[in-house]
């Protein structure tokens, strides 16, 4: 680690920690409905999008009926991107003449960009045609970004009502998403990215003559636009397979620096904004700090365990001074690897500029930790806040206990209902992330797919299904997954992350929603100081410690004692 290292990563911050407060009262605004500078421009196509789909802006829906209305509006999701997979060498925009995909294959990639997980199972300029990227990948990483910011201001409006037997309209606060938010910054970043060099064409290919003579066939696109949406919706997915480490998809240090900003910015900004709508910036701001402080911690194990070096290459007379540069780029360095890696998994974005499963034993388990807490450092866009919240009630209710006084959060009430609810979701996780782990390195046509024995290849199995579950889509690498039984159980592993999760969340807000809010009283428990961000800091920690510790102990760190051993597998 380096002085240099560490003022890269703090200015990045430090970036992000200026847009928080615009960008989250902007939002705000939006979905309070209120007047923007955007509102001339999109106010014409707001109110045609709902005539064209038969949108009553005035007529809310209780938390089932919004929950109803995302669940249908994901499965047509699905099944429009489903078609135009398995119907892409009919389509349009093919120069490469690529073939349909196959059905699991097809499968796997629908749930996945409809999820907001992104895990792809191809090579993205072997496999997908211009249009299958644009009309199908590209459109779906702004709609799951949409869905899960509208599903989060639908849970803040439970705190803000009292009384109340609905959270909103669940398809304007997805359009407003879209066109106030997501649109708007994305052809900002997109016409950036093009400035700096990424691609932005139809053209299939580029022919080049290398330096020995010969010639190279170089994969082109459609790339700046999808990368751009890519990081602000935290979706992921990229256009070609070396993800964000392709110099194409992230050719400078610069370029680099807006990747992880945009992966960053609006997530950390939508938590000011929940702030904002419940009439209490100062929480927004504990949250905020809770999701900084582990966020930084997991940078600041990852790029000291890969500044530290590979001890098995130090003990052969490697310089140790180097640290682990296997699988990373030089134009990157130690340092923004590290915190692209924290970045891309503390959030659920899922993006790579090196590949995790070069990193070191101690590098590997921070990031798939970071998942493994819950995806909410801050987290994806929106389902970030409601991650976070989640664990908010439940530190409330732990306090709660403690004292021995009814638990209260933001004037409500929090009683058995909200936490079994809440217990519910924190337990689809690890159910799906250790269930299907186990199965998967029990049976010998699963185990092998994995590129790597011993313990490396169980943390390949374990992070596949910790990023699936967990709606990241980051490889560890090494693990062939495009086979029937990992294309069906991730498959099935995103969907039960995303839905079976957020469904008992919504139900938290209809509970919430309906009761009386109470002014704080002498016996609340006060949320808004830093005794509140250790609590909530330590009860992520336990949770997570709990329940996924054992499996940790058998994968990446008993490779890291081996790797300080000088073993090999």
């Amino acid at each position: 680690m380096t002085i240099l290292g560490w003022l890269q990563i703090s200015l990045l911050f430090i970036a992000v920690l200026l847009f928080i407060k615009p960008l989250g009262l902007y939002m705000a605004h939006v979905f309070n409905g209120e007047r923007t500078w955007l509102t001339p421009i999109f106010s014409p196509i707001e109110r045609a999008l709902y005539a064209v789909a038969g949108v009553d802006t005035k007529k809310e829906q209780s938390w089932l009926g919004y929950t109803l209305s995302m669940l249908a509006f994901s499965i047509a999701s699905f099944l429009a991107l489903y078609g135009i997979l398995r119907l892409q060498a009919f389509l349009p925009l093919n120069p490469q003449g690529f073939a349909n995909v196959e059905p699991g294959l097809a499968f796997n990639t629908a749930v996945s960009f409809v999820t907001n997980t992104n895990w792809q199972n191809y090579a993205g300029e072997a496999t997908m045609s211009n249009f299958s990227q644009m009309a199908g990948l590209t459109v779906q990483n702004f709609l799951s970004a949409a869905v899960g910011m509208a599903l989060a201001i639908a849970f803040t409006r439970a705190f803000v009502r009292s009384q109340a037997s609905t959270l909103g309209n669940f398809w304007v606060d997805m359009t407003r998403a879209t066109l106030y938010v997501l649109l708007p910054i994305a052809v900002i970043v997109a016409v950036t990215f093009v400035a700096m060099g990424l691609p932005q064409t139809m053209d299939a290919s580029v022919t080049a003559t290398t330096l020995e003579g010969s010639q190279q066939v170089i994969s082109l696109g459609p790339v700046a636009s999808q990368e751009a949406i890519k990081q602000l919706g935290t979706n992921g997915g990229g256009f070609f397979n070396a993800n964000a480490a392709h110099p194409f998809e992230n050719p400078t240090a610069l370029s680099n620096y807006l990747n992880i900003f945009s992966m960053l910015t609006i997530s950390a900004a939508f938590i000011y904004t929940f702030g904002q709508m419940v009439g209490s910036r100062r929480q927004g701001w504990v949250l905020l700090t809770a999701m900084a402080v582990l966020l930084i911690a997991g940078v600041a194990t990852v790029y000291w365990a890969e500044s530290a070096g590979n001890p098995i290459l130090t003990s052969i007379g490697v310089d140790a001074a180097q640290g682990n540069m296997e699988g990373k780029e030089v134009r990157f360095g130690q340092a923004m690897t590290a915190l692209y890696a924290a970045v891309t998994t503390g959030l659920s974005d899922g993006g790579v500029n090196g590949m995790h499963g070069s990193f070191t034993g101690l590098g590997g388990l921070a990031p798939m930790f970071l998942i493994q807490l819950g995806e909410v450092l801050p987290g994806g866009v929106g389902s970030g806040l409601y991650g976070m919240l989640v664990f908010a009630l439940l530190s409330v209710f732990v306090a709660g206990l403690m004292v021995g006084r009814t638990p209260e959060f933001l004037g409500k009430k929090i009683e058995g209902r909200e936490m079994k609810f809440a217990m519910l979701a924190v337990l689809i996780l690890p159910t799906v992330i250790l269930g299907f782990t186990a199965l998967s390195a029990m049976l010998p046509f699963a185990a092998a797919s994995i590129g790597t024995g011993g313990p490396h290849g169980l943390s390949e199995i374990l992070y596949a299904f910790t990023s699936a579950a967990g709606n990241n889509g980051s490889a560890f690498g090494g693990l062939s997954g495009n086979t029937d039984w990992y294309n069906t159980t991730l498959g099935i592993s995103m969907l039960l992350g995303r839905f079976a999760y957020v469904v008992p969340v919504m139900a938290i807000a209809g509970s919430l929603a309906a009761k009386v809010r109470v002014p704080a009283s002498a016996g609340t428990f006060p949320t808004d100081g830093p005794l509140f961000v250790g609590l909530l800091i330590g009860i992520i920690l336990i949770l997570g410690g709990l329940q996924f510790f054992p499996a940790l102990a058998l994968g990446p760190i008993v490779e890291h004692f081996a790797m300080l051993a000088g073993q090999t597998f």
